[in-house]
């Protein structure tokens, strides 16, 4: 069984890399942003650029720019075409802009490389992904119900912070009415504060028993640990792992295979999909806990939490 997940997790890990390789492939010839790479993703430019990171090692637009020079080495050496028209199809906007980047990056200038012959044209690349091994790559991507769920609890969670981010400390240690803790394992969730710190705990704690790290606060956090700003910072890491740990097993579909939590005492299995239908059913709770609360401290957030209002965020407009 352990054996099955490494190998499952490994391919799922090679099809994310492979899948965010091809958006980054079918952009080398259009007008570039990572929020228009990230909503063919169907997520937020945050999280694609989080998960950017985690699988392939370099940004989108660093990447992008490193394939832009690999493919002009390639076309210096293997056609006719001038220089000047390398140069744009590269993406920059004048030869001198383009000989600078391609000296800085092969050590001569195009026209040198070109009468020299240089069979130089893979650039270092963390992720081993080059211009040469790319097969020509069509079609846009889809979301599965993954990533719509993923996506859904990383940006509403998101947006709840940013408006806890213009309370008060009186507003966010306010006692609430009618607001309880479902699971009895969970700090209780009396103010807006503590729902908050138990949406982020949750990931925290579940994404460092996927990736077998143990340099977690079993413990309740200290009140330094709960402004918004860190909570936000708090975030930031907890999606990366939630999403390193996640996109591998639905990429390979091993939802079923089991993994050992090491953090429980003493240490429990328990199947990957169990635990991330933990996470999204009991946070998607917490999350409408704190709208609640929101509207209790006057606040009237925008939308009630659908996972439309995501899908619809991330709708390329027409």
């Amino acid at each position: 069984m352990a054996r099955r997940g490494y190998d499952h997790c490994m391919s799922g890990l090679r099809d994310q890399t492979a899948k965010l390789a091809e958006l980054v492939a079918t952009s080398l010839d259009e007008a570039f942003t990572t929020e228009a790479l990230a909503r063919r993703a169907y997520q937020s430019r945050t999280q694609f650029h989080r998960l950017f990171r985690a699988v392939i090692e370099e940004t989108p637009q660093a990447m992008r720019r490193r394939l832009q020079l690999e493919r002009a080495a390639w076309s210096l050496g293997q056609s006719r075409t001038s220089v000047t028209d390398i140069a744009f199809d590269a993406g920059y906007g004048s030869l001198e802009a383009f000989t600078r980047a391609f000296r800085k990056a092969f050590g001569v200038s195009p026209s040198l490389y070109r009468r020299i012959g240089s069979a130089k044209i893979e650039l270092p690349a963390p992720s081993g992904i080059h211009f040469r091994s790319l097969l020509p790559m069509q079609g846009a991507a889809t979301m599965n119900l993954y990533e719509l769920f993923a996506g859904n609890e990383s940006w509403h969670t998101l947006r709840l912070l940013e408006y806890a981010n213009r309370l008060t400390d009186e507003q966010l240690d306010r006692p609430l009415n009618n607001v309880t803790e479902a699971v009895p394992f969970q700090e209780p969730s009396k103010t807006l504060r503590q729902v908050l710190e138990n949406i982020i705990y949750t990931k925290e704690v579940w994404g460092a028993a996927l990736l077998g790290k143990n340099d977690v606060n079993l413990n309740f956090t200290p009140a330094s640990e709960r402004t918004p700003a860190r909570l936000l910072e708090r975030l930031r890491v907890a999606d990366a792992n939630f999403q390193l740990a996640f996109h591998n097993v639905a990429a390979a579909n091993t939802w079923d295979d089991e993994f050992v939590d090491a953090l429980c005492e003493p240490p429990e299995k328990f199947t990957y999909g169990s635990v991330f239908a933990h996470i999204i059913t009991f946070n998607a709770h917490r999350r409408l806990q704190a709208l609640d609360a929101l509207r209790q401290l006057g606040v009237t957030p925008e939308g009630f939490g659908d996972p439309s209002e995501f899908e619809r965020s991330l709708t390329p407009a027409v």
